[in-house]
């Protein structure tokens, strides 16, 4: 029997929220859930339940899309809940609340570095990889065990960068994770061999999930 210490991440996108639904560029403004981003997350806890998912420690973002969403599945699952801000979605600076074309038709500086800010005084994506990787080692403070994280996209993106070691690329067209509204990856860390296994990403097939 192996007895060595595993870590299990489940990284779960909130559902559909309000502004989602709107098609804005939401960053850390704060959205409800629509009642179709409920309805996702319940779908997701009955799978769960279903499947008799355990996690030692729910963690989420304290923004109301992201803490709704980690409410239900508590209360779902019986765990333990907790929040921390180094969850939050990227900052945007002055692009938070516009819509997906009011982006679109603003002017583009010619050049934009990793290291550039995003809407003024946003994060860049190196900003955003090095607070992702900051929160992946503090998961590693903790004990091994399963956790659950909910956050948004943007954020879970660069986390994933962070677990294979890629770092932000100046060419924009490079690696990215997508992650659906309540769609998660699940990761396996073994510290003794320092190996990260990726067994599941944009995983939402519980919205087809009947029971």
């Amino acid at each position: 029997m192996n007895d060595t210490p595993v870590y299990q991440f489940v990284f779960l996108r909130h559902g559909e929220s309000l502004g989602n639904a709107q098609s804005r560029w939401q960053g850390q403004s704060d959205y409800p859930l629509t009642d179709k981003g409920r309805a996702q997350v319940r779908a997701l806890a009955e799978r769960w339940k279903a499947e008799q998912a355990k996690f030692d420690l729910i963690i989420s973002s304290p923004l109301g899309r992201a803490k709704e969403t980690a409410e239900i599945i508590a209360e779902a699952l019986q765990a333990p809940l907790e929040f921390d801000p180094i969850w939050l979605e990227r900052a945007i600076g002055e692009m938070e609340g516009l819509t997906a074309e009011e982006v679109r038709q603003k002017p583009r500086p010619p050049y934009v570095t990793p290291y550039d800010p995003v809407g003024g005084d946003g994060e860049g994506d190196w900003a955003l990889f090095l607070r992702a990787g900051q929160a992946l080692h503090n998961l590693l403070r903790r004990p091994p065990g399963s956790y659950l994280i909910v956050s948004h996209g943007g954020l879970l993106n660069q986390l994933m960068h962070a677990v294979i070691g890629i770092a932000p690329h100046v060419d924009p067209s490079g690696v990215r994770f997508r992650f659906e509204n309540t769609a998660f990856a699940r990761v396996f860390y073994h510290p003794p061999q320092h190996r990260w296994v990726i067994d599941a990403v944009n995983d939402h097939a519980h919205w087809n999930f009947n029971g």
